[in-house]
């Protein structure tokens, strides 16, 4: 998996072209686009997503932070498999917002990644 990939979100670079990306930073974005899509937000793939967004507004516990977590890793490993290996997946849960921590793994060099993903209900 290699080269370069549009990047998420789309935007234009200063030299006026489409914006693009490398490998690490474009499975984090895909990482990104699991965790807060929401389950029938799109219209080919209404399966697809984790559906984060919906949980900033529950409320925080110790049970919610575990389901999300659970959550989070099946998601991922459905729609990420082949591409990378979840190792670790953390959640916090605050009273507005919800932080995620993944820790991911490379499948074709084993190269391990750590990435952290905030939303609250503002955004």
């Amino acid at each position: 998996m290699t080269g370069n990939w549009l990047d998420y979100p789309f935007h234009v670079d200063p030299t006026g072209r489409t914006a693009l990306t490398g490998e690490d930073d474009h499975i984090r974005d895909m990482i990104e686009q699991i965790l807060f899509t929401s389950p029938g937000e799109r219209v080919m793939r209404p399966d697809f997503g984790c559906g984060l967004k919906q949980l900033v507004f529950m409320p925080a516990s110790d049970a919610l932070a575990a389901s999300t977590q659970q959550l989070v890793q099946g998601s991922l490993m459905r729609w990420l498999d082949g591409i990378v290996a979840v190792e670790r997946v953390t959640a916090e849960v605050g009273e507005a917002s919800i932080e995620v921590t993944v820790v991911w793994r490379k499948l074709d060099t084993g190269e391990r990644q750590e990435s952290r993903f905030v939303r609250d209900g503002l955004t």
